[in-house]
């Protein structure tokens, strides 16, 4: 099985910016075994900006553009610095690749971005995917990687995306503010109830929120792979999502959309 997950700024960063130990170890951890039972892995990792605030001891995300660029400099040096670390100890070899809107709009790069990815799994490496924050403009104040996540999947041509995210699932209504809320366990059509279903985006240092995630399960669905939204401070629910055991919520591909 060919997996894309895509893990948020929430997941692997504290509200400080500073790296979330236990929980990018975890990951590391489970997605080297899904590697090794023979899986091949493509992780989309949010976090640059919001671990360049934490390692420049900035006291919240810049607002303006030039320091969210220059956050994002320093934050992805500190990203693929632990990746490689904790991807070394258990024999993995990572790749990084950092895309803008234009590198996927654009034909013929679309092209090589393919090229290169499928070639990096031939060679059993465990690409590292981000948005190109140092260099992107519109992409940082409009764009998020729950949708560049779905893009990568349908270039690398996926047969599951999971998001990752800082809640369980799609939820009938926000679980932080209603207590009565339900999670949905499985979605076969995205219906304008469903779309009203979405909340606002929770943590400060991220960009994304449920409205992203839902029209990432659109690209998925039209596509013809699942996608799940789970809770990324539990690594290990990917074992069960990759069984196709009911975790999160899962967007069932094959269904047509209108």
């Amino acid at each position: 099985m060919r997996i894309v997950v895509k893990v948020g700024t929430s997941t692997i960063a504290h509200p400080t910016g500073r790296l979330n130990i236990r929980h990018v170890e975890e990951l590391c951890k489970v997605l080297s075994d899904l590697k090794n039972a023979g899986h091949q892995v493509i992780l989309v990792s949010s976090g640059a900006i919001g671990m360049g605030v934490g390692k420049l001891s900035l006291t919240s995300r810049p607002q303006d553009m030039s320091t969210k660029q220059a956050a994002a400099a320093v934050g992805q040096c500190e990203l693929m610095y632990i990746y490689d670390k904790l991807f070394t100890e258990y024999n993995h070899v990572v790749a990084q690749i950092l895309l803008t809107g234009s590198d996927l709009d654009h034909e013929n790069r679309r092209t090589n971005f393919q090229n290169t990815l499928s070639r990096l799994l031939e060679l059993e490496t465990l690409p590292i995917v981000n948005e190109n924050d140092t260099v992107a403009t519109e992409e940082i104040s409009l764009g998020d990687n729950d949708t560049l996540a779905a893009i990568v999947a349908k270039c690398a041509s996926a047969d599951l995306l999971v998001l990752l995210s800082d809640i369980d699932g799609l939820y009938t209504a926000d679980p932080r503010r209603d207590t009565s809320a339900r999670l949905v366990p499985f979605v076969t059509y995205l219906s304008p109830e469903i779309y009203a279903l979405a909340g606002e985006k929770g943590s400060d240092l991220a960009t994304g929120g449920m409205t992203t995630k839902l029209n990432a399960a659109k690209t998925a669905m039209e596509n013809g792979f699942d996608m799940v939204i789970s809770n990324g401070s539990r690594p290990a629910d990917l074992y069960d999502i990759v069984a196709g055991k009911p975790v999160g919520t899962r967007f069932i591909g094959k269904t047509a959309i209108i």
